[in-house]
Parts: structure tokens; C-alpha cells; sequence
């Protein structure tokens, strides 16, 4: 039996990551990884201290806006959004790293990531967001799909 790569391994923990999440639509996971240790984690969910969709309901869902659309209208911040900023707030160093994420990141989180100067993304779902592709490309950010051949 072969051991597991750094990629499983840390791909299993964003799934246990993504289990705090707040979000009625989507649970998404997020992990800053770099020489194979864990930085900080992220999971989708309203800013600390605020209400949750879970006691306010979402307001995507009641206006009918789809999967990758209208971002602004979400009380929640993004898994990687708060990976980036709990690194922030502890004075951690992400540059060089990888971004483990249940989902693929959007476009505000490539833009983010690039500025972070992540160098690999792992992601496992997809997500309905072709811009983001293309950002990704262009910063030069290996973006991996895991599972996929």
C-alpha cells in the first residue's frame, strides 16, 4: 500500500475545514500551505462577530442568483478570503504558497491570491467562473484540479 501525497493529505483537511462553514449554499474549505505546513485555514461564513446566513437566511438564494454571480450580495466572505486574512491578522507570510480549496476559487480570490504571490492552487470542484481561469493563467499560478487525470 503506497502512502498518500502532501496533496491528498491536505486536501482531506480542507474537507474537515469546510465543515465550519456557515454558508446555506456551498461549504467550501480553504488551506495556505507552504514547504508542506499548514499557514492558515479559511472556511465561506460571515465576518466575525456578525450575523450568519443560517439566522438571516441568503439573499442570493431568495433573489434567484446563480452559482459564481453577484458576489457582493453575499453577507459571507470566501474560504480563501479568510485564509488570506487570518494570515494577515497573525503577521504570517504566504508568499510561495500553495492555496488548498474544496472548490475552485473565484475571480476576486485569483486576484487575491496573485497579489499574495501564491504560487499553486489545488482545488477539487469546479466552480462556474472562466475569468478566474484566465487570471490564474496569466499571474502564472499553477492551478491543479485534484482528482483529475
Amino acid at each position: 500500500m503506497s502512502r498518500p501525497s502532501w496533496d491528498d493529505y491536505f486536501m482531506e483537511i480542507t474537507s474537515v475545514v469546510a465543515n465550519r462553514s456557515t454558508c446555506l449554499r456551498r461549504k467550501v474549505g480553504a488551506l495556505i500551505v507552504r514547504d508542506n505546513r499548514i499557514l492558515a485555514t479559511g472556511y465561506n461564513g460571515a465576518p466575525a462577530g456578525m450575523r450568519h446566513c443560517q439566522e438571516t437566511g441568503c439573499m442570493r438564494e431568495r433573489q434567484g442568483v446563480p452559482s459564481g454571480e453577484r458576489h457582493e450580495l453575499c453577507r459571507g466572505l470566501h474560504a480563501e478570503q479568510n485564509a488570506l486574512i487570518q494570515a494577515a491578522v497573525h503577521g504570517i507570510s504566504i508568499a510561495g504558497g500553495t492555496f488548498y480549496v474544496t472548490h475552485q476559487p473565484c475571480v476576486l480570490c485569483a486576484k487575491m491570491m496573485a497579489n499574495a504571490r501564491i504560487v499553486r492552487v489545488v482545488f477539487r470542484g469546479g466552480y462556474p467562473d472562466e475569468l478566474a481561469l484566465a487570471m490564474f493563467r496569466e499571474a502564472g499560478i499553477e492551478l491543479v484540479q485534484y482528482g483529475s487525470t
